[in-house]
């Protein structure tokens, strides 16, 4: 069987690199924004002055039904809610903000009609790190890493200050990077990253050429895991969102991006016996495979759970109404992956068995009914150092976009999760599971739904102590695969 699945259903890193220029093929050889508003949203990296896309309008005491609903229907709004009594939210289309806004106050019935402006709280925010990022990068590290600070990323300064007491950047967590090795040490020809210095790395084993050396060929298991635990406030490079947990590399897909399902499994269980906590796959099969041809990473992925381990997944790349496995599994935290305008990417799977959304980078997909994509959008990429000319050489490269970028935030996230003890000492996968997705950011639509799950990653909100976490029954919650 693993032959039959290495010939035919071979796995390979989550088309990470969609504009980038790495040879990238799926099992079947397949490769894998909002407008101004008034006044126009706040630039990346600051929080946005006014929701995007909304419009507050009020009725006279007079005005019946019919004519509140012909004023939404004479400026070709959605109404999105009641505030109170005579009052209504509208959703626009982007960048008709101001002008339905005009429209409005001259219907019928129309008390008023205004933008939804955003309060924030009066305290100054955490501070960022002293991580210079790229020099001369417009908005400086704040907007370089809009994934971390920006209004749609995942909130990582308040992450830090949740953690900062018991556990800095989720210290004593180890988690194990399943992916093309990463560049950890120094051997032979290859380097260490520079910003993996301060990092922990633990128990490293390389299942593809059998050694307990897995330095990477490929650049991507690198990358991922500096989303995860790239050094943090060392005057270096950027930040990584759970920087004081202690990294597992275990490499699983050769220097192509190859991997056959028999090495994952026994990925996975290498992790697992070895003190993971959290294990992250930013890898995918074809979307044509199913659960009973891959029977040895759905019995390594029950073994996980039963040892307490939270599996987290991205759901592929091939822009399709479906989650590839593993992510598919009910036991796995499937990822899809967001752009820096909070609408789901245009490479991104979603669908049945989604579970949340995080992160990714690229271009706003064409979702008509989310007033934050803008179809042509060019979004932001994920900066991370790997290497970049040569295993000797390190950047912060550009065009890293894909789920394989979006699962690391939520792999770390659980990390600091559970270094937080919000959820006490040893909590479950379920638990953790229900956590992150009852403090998610609902996007676009309401949650759940086939396009973000239940919404954005928000490690500022998993890991607060004064955000309670409500009963989930996952089994009922999530689709059934």
């Amino acid at each position: 069987m693993a032959g039959s699945l290495r010939r035919f259903h071979p796995t390979h890193i989550a088309a990470s690199m969609l504009r980038h220029h790495l040879p990238l093929l799926t099992a079947a050889l397949a490769t894998a924004c909002v407008a101004l508003a008034v006044p126009p949203r706040a630039r990346a990296g600051s929080a946005p002055t006014y929701a995007p896309g909304e419009v507050v309008v009020g009725y006279d005491a007079g005005a019946t039904p019919q004519t509140q609903d012909a004023a939404v229907q004479a400026v070709g709004a959605r109404v999105g809610g009641a505030p109170a009594p005579r009052t209504r939210l509208l959703h626009v289309a982007p960048g008709r903000v101001r002008a339905t806004i005009a429209r409005l106050r001259a219907q019928p019935g129309v008390a008023f009609a205004a933008p939804n402006p955003i309060a924030h709280a009066s305290a100054a925010p955490p501070p960022l790190p002293n991580d210079p990022g790229i020099p001369g990068f417009a908005g400086g590290l704040a907007a370089l890493q809009w994934n971390f600070f920006g209004p749609f990323g995942v909130d990582a300064p308040t992450a830090w200050a949740n953690v900062a007491a018991r556990a800095p950047g989720g210290r004593g967590v180890r988690i194990a990077v399943l992916d093309t090795g990463v560049a950890y040490r120094n051997l032979g020809r290859f380097r260490r990253s520079p910003d993996f210095a301060g990092t922990t790395f633990v128990a490293p084993w390389d299942f593809v050429d059998h050694t307990p050396y897995p330095v990477d060929r490929n650049r991507h298991g690198t990358h991922v895991a500096g989303t995860i635990a790239e050094a943090t406030n060392n005057g270096r490079a950027v930040a990584g969102l759970a920087w004081g947990a202690s990294i597992m590399p275990v490499r699983v897909l050769d220097r192509n991006g190859y991997g056959d399902a028999a090495t994952i499994a026994k990925g996975i269980r290498y992790a697992v016996r070895h003190g993971a906590r959290v294990i992250n796959m930013s890898l995918e099969f074809a979307s044509n495979v199913r659960a009973a041809q891959i029977p040895d990473i759905i019995g390594a992925l029950r073994y996980a759970h039963r040892r307490n381990v939270v599996v987290v997944g991205s759901t592929g790349n091939e822009g399709e109404a479906r989650v590839a496995y593993p992510a598919r599994n009910d036991l796995v935290i499937s990822v899809g992956a967001t752009t820096d305008d909070g609408c789901l990417a245009g490479f991104s799977n979603d669908g049945f068995g989604l579970d949340l959304v995080a992160p990714g980078g690229g271009d706003d997909a064409n979702l008509t009914r989310d007033p934050d994509c803008q179809p042509g959008h060019h979004g932001r990429d994920i900066y991370q150092m790997t290497f970049t000319s040569s295993v000797q050489s390190f950047g912060l490269p550009p065009l890293w976009d894909g789920t394989s970028m979006a699962a690391p935030h939520v792999a770390a996230t659980a990390a600091l999760v559970i270094a937080s003890g919000v959820l006490g000492s040893a909590p479950t996968p379920d638990q953790i599971e229900c956590r992150l997705k009852a403090t998610a950011k609902p996007l676009g639509l309401p949650a759940p739904n086939r396009i973000y799950g239940y919404g954005l990653v928000d490690a500022g909100a998993a890991t607060s102590p004064t955000i309670a976490t409500p009963q989930c029954l996952n089994t009922a919650a999530r689709a059934r695969r």
